[in-house]
């Protein structure tokens, strides 16, 4: 079985490859060729569907919603020449760092 980070891996590095593949084959290259809007729309409707999976109690459906969430999250990072490891840095400079604190030193 692979790990989890092998299979985020795995998936980042197709999600760049279909950056050049055909549209009329790939549903990553077609959302590609709609664009961020497009793609930032899938990751609402994905959000908001995950949360629905929470209201219902519903696990199995929470680990579906919440895997076409993070999937078109990616898509959306690469989309933008961004990636997961992106994501990573954030969260590892956050360590250690109360949430309420860093959300206190945002800018306004």
């Amino acid at each position: 079985m692979t790990s989890t980070l092998e299979t985020l891996q795995k998936l980042d590095l197709l999600l760049e490859a279909r950056k050049s593949a055909d549209p009329a084959s790939s549903y990553v290259a077609k959302l590609y060729t709609k664009g961020d809007k497009k793609i930032a729309q899938k990751v609402g409707e994905e959000a908001v569907e995950t949360a629905m999976a929470v209201a219902a109690d519903d696990n199995v459906e929470l680990v579906k919603e919440g895997a076409d969430l993070l999937f078109h999250l990616m898509v959306l990072l690469r989309s933008r020449g961004l990636s997961l490891s992106d994501i990573a840095h954030e969260l590892a400079h956050r360590e250690g760092l109360s949430g309420l604190v860093e959300k206190a030193q945002r800018p306004k």
